[in-house]
């Protein structure tokens, strides 16, 4: 029941962000294509920018938001370890639900505080057919994060806060064909982030961001199987205590933005994510694991990739409506020579449009929806030779705000 819980607040980042990071986080973000930091100045300022937690209406805020996200079937076509054939398989679609929370306090003497439960990270890919399943039957990793955090004023035009990120995320490795395993863990681990907020003008806002990676380091317990027949009920070879570590990279966030006086906003963020922390990825077990050592239990090389995101808002403000478009485009941080079933990413572009109602000064209503494609993907490695095509991500997002 606990990971049922968990999937349905994680959702799949294949799609939605280079490596298996989730930025968007609330419904302003889903509208924006995350490009909503140095203009963050609802609820979800806690999360994007708690700098400008200072710069907001004196009153507390609220938002509770649920997106839900339909993830495409990927197609691969090509050859796997070199065997010459040619498989034409698709991997499984999906279908998640992803609740999210914002509060931003009124002032407290010259600070302002926040808080935020989001799923900061995780993936999901099952492939029922040979030779995906082999790999990635299951391979799923959830998140939920908690980040409280404070602002403090420092002048008329500079912000600055801190936040502490509380993170609980459970992962499951499920690979079949003729040695098997079968492998979940949790983890609570921790980390901080920063915010920067400067405003040399009304109409221009400049902020800058970091988030501190953190290392998931899951641990729980694994069953090996070997002979097996691809189902789980082969020899028990293991069946004891395992671990592995994967890292929610450090992110730092660059951005600006400029107020017309048409009340129209444009901003430009820029994230940089630090995915050569990821360098393998080691499963360790307890106690011999003998002839399946080779395949379960030496380090698998990943050397992740640095990379940049370009993302685009803008907000148009009307009388009692709030228009939002956006646009990104990710960068895959993932080399061809790690690229594998369990997580096939490639660059892509996503387009995004939202819209709030102000039923009344105390509530607002939302509605967004994202739209991403990734680009078909080549690669050639130790595992596979072949071609993964056609990923594509949905993205709806519904929300209320309440002040008081």
């Amino acid at each position: 029941m606990k990971r049922l819980i968990f999937m349905s607040i994680a959702a799949a980042s294949v799609l939605s962000a280079g490596g298996y990071q989730i930025p968007e986080s609330s419904l302003n973000a889903v509208a924006l294509s995350a490009a909503n930091v140095a203009n963050a100045h609802g609820a979800d300022a806690a999360y994007y920018n708690p700098a400008n937690m200072i710069w907001m209406d004196d009153v507390n805020t609220l938002a509770a938001d649920l997106t839900l996200i339909s993830l495409s079937e990927i197609d691969y076509e090509g050859s796997f370890r070199g065997d010459g054939a040619n498989h034409t398989i698709h991997s499984e679609e999906e279908h998640f639900a992803m609740p999210t929370f914002h509060y931003v306090s009124q002032k407290i003497g010259n600070v302002r505080l926040g808080f935020s439960m989001v799923s900061p990270g995780g993936l999901s890919k099952r492939w029922e057919s040979q030779p995906g399943k082999s790999i990635a039957d299951e391979f799923s990793l959830t998140a939920v994060e908690l980040n409280p955090s404070i602002a403090f004023a420092l002048g008329e035009k500079v912000s600055l806060a801190f936040g502490l990120r509380f993170i609980y995320s459970e992962g499951v490795v499920k690979s079949a064909s003729t040695a098997s395993r079968d492998m979940t863990g949790d983890s609570f681990d921790y980390g901080y982030n920063l915010a920067l907020s400067y405003r040399p003008t009304s109409a221009l806002k400049l902020a800058v961001t970091y988030r501190s990676k953190v290392d998931l380091n899951e641990e729980g317990e694994a069953t090996l199987y070997f002979p097996d027949n691809g189902d789980y009920t082969g020899d028990v070879v293991y069946k004891g205590d395992a671990s592995v570590s994967v890292p929610i990279p450090a992110k730092l966030g660059m951005a600006v933005a400029y107020t017309f006086p048409t009340d129209t906003t444009v901003e430009l963020t820029v994230d940089r994510t630090y995915w050569s922390s990821y360098k393998t990825l080691d499963f360790d077990y307890v106690g011999s694991i003998g002839a399946l050592t080779p395949i379960f239990d030496d380090p698998i090389a990943k050397d992740y990739e640095d990379v940049y995101a370009f993302r685009l808002g803008v907000t148009q403000e009307l009388d009692r409506w709030t228009l939002m478009a956006g646009y990104v485009h990710d960068e895959s941080p993932i080399p061809d020579a790690s690229l594998g079933f369990e997580l096939p990413g490639s660059d892509g572009d996503a387009y995004s449009l939202g819209v709030r109602y102000d039923i009344n000064e105390a509530w607002n209503v939302g509605l967004a929806g994202l739209y991403s494609k990734k680009d078909k993907r080549s690669v050639t490695n130790d595992t596979i030779d072949g071609t993964f095509s056609n990923a594509e991500v949905y993205m709806l997002s519904a929300g209320l705000e309440y002040k008081f």
